[in-house]
């Protein structure tokens, strides 16, 4: 059975307050520096570099070398690029040693890490995704598979997927697309011919990813070589662990034990010799489907739903989206590089994920997240935003 390994990569560029009564900043002055909050941004890049990029990438390069057999995956947004080799260089340099060993994997998604695959029009949704594939040239030559921001899928987007030439989409293995049927298999998709779908086994991938550190857990403590054995009694053809890099030493931290635990695992999983790793593209050529999923409408891997309910939920949600899309056609048509940056990185998913106003666990998720003190204070400074963007778009449009 192969083992893929599969790490989201992502930091949103958060706004700073601002208000519609905010003062002009000025014919020169740039709309992505008035917005978003540099000092804010900084600071959080360079805190979770120090407790989990640059020591996270440096064991995974000591795994890499000590296990010949070992492959892993990445899905690096755009905006995590971006912020990154403007505050913390080293970080960038630290994936590119990954590469070089030739045994990593970079996934194609949006730049913007957006929801632009929602767009009625799929020409933004195309145009990010380039951007992207520019942005992780220095990585990857070409990617073959494909990840869409929160690993949102549906019959429509894998379609698409498909008539640009990638083998294989990732998403989430989802109950109720199942059914009876195992995530440890891969899938055709209704409509599509040759794209394979991967699907992340939630429940293995948020053992550690949700789980690790939880001492109320009955599987606590968890150790590499107990989750080598999971592994190792999982039937099927392949198992697909996805998760958010931020797990180790973030989510999790180091005194949790989480680096010793994932130091250890990969030698606990070569001693099974049924088990292999692989990285999706080898996954999605080299595993032959065992049936066909169908999603009418968009999945994704957020909250209990696993829909688009965590950014289009509520009223306030989809009034936001609804004014943020309005404006793709006016910006383009001005050809302003300043407005257009600006307008993508206000699609960033993150900046509707803080106005989400659910219950329990999945809201306690949102709050712990968002840098607002509660879904309606951030739902009104975006608004600000989007509405002063929309004002300085129609001010250029007169002149």
């Amino acid at each position: 059975m192969k083992v893929c390994f599969y790490f989201q990569v992502h930091q949103p560029m958060r706004l700073a307050p601002f208000s519609i009564f905010a003062p002009e900043g000025g014919e020169q002055a740039s709309l992505f520096e008035r917005y978003f909050d540099h000092s804010l941004n900084k600071q959080i890049l360079q805190k979770v570099a120090n407790k989990c990029y640059l020591p996270t990438n440096s064991l995974l390069l000591d795994a890499l070398e000590k296990n010949p057999d070992l492959h892993l995956a990445f899905s690096i947004t755009g905006v995590f690029l971006e912020q990154a080799r403007m505050y913390m260089p080293e970080v960038v340099d630290s994936f590119a040693a990954l590469a070089k060993t030739g045994r990593v994997e970079f996934l194609s998604e949006t730049y913007y890490h957006s929801l632009s695959s929602l767009f009625t029009e799929q020409t933004e949704f195309e145009e990010q995704v380039n951007l992207h594939k520019a942005a992780i040239a220095p990585f990857c030559a070409k990617p073959t598979v494909f990840r869409n921001t929160e690993s949102m899928f549906s019959n429509d987007i894998a379609h698409w997927a498909e008539r640009l030439g990638y083998v294989g989409i990732m998403t989430e293995g989802l109950d109720q697309m199942l059914g009876w049927r195992s995530p440890t298999y891969t899938y055709k998709v209704r409509g599509s011919d040759k794209i394979r779908a991967l699907l992340r086994h939630y429940k293995l991938s948020d053992d550690i990813g949700y789980r690790f550190s939880q001492k109320s857990w009955n599987e606590w403590p968890l150790t590499a070589e107990k989750y080598a054995n999971w592994l190792a009694a999982t039937p099927g053809d392949c198992v697909n662990l996805f998760m958010d890099y931020e797990t180790f030493g973030e989510h999790h931290w180091e005194d949790t034990g989480i680096f010793s635990f994932l130091k250890q695992l990969f030698p606990e999983i070569s001693k099974h010799r049924h088990l292999e790793y692989a990285t999706p593209s080898q996954v999605a050529q080299q595993v032959g489907p065992r049936g066909e999923v169908d999603a009418p409408s968009v999945i994704s891997w957020a909250d209990n739903e696993r829909d688009t309910s965590a950014w289009l939920g509520n009223d306030m949600q989809r009034a936001a989206f609804g004014e943020l899309t309005s404006l793709e056609k006016p910006l383009k048509e001005l050809g302003d590089a300043d407005l257009l940056r600006t307008w993508r990185h206000l699609q960033n998913s993150d900046h509707l994920y803080y106005c989400c106003t659910k219950s329990l666990s999945d809201q306690d998720v949102h709050n712990y997240f968002s840098p607002y003190e509660s879904p309606f204070d951030s739902f009104i400074n975006y608004m600000n935003v989007i509405q002063d963007l929309k004002a300085q778009v129609k001010r250029r449009e007169k002149r």
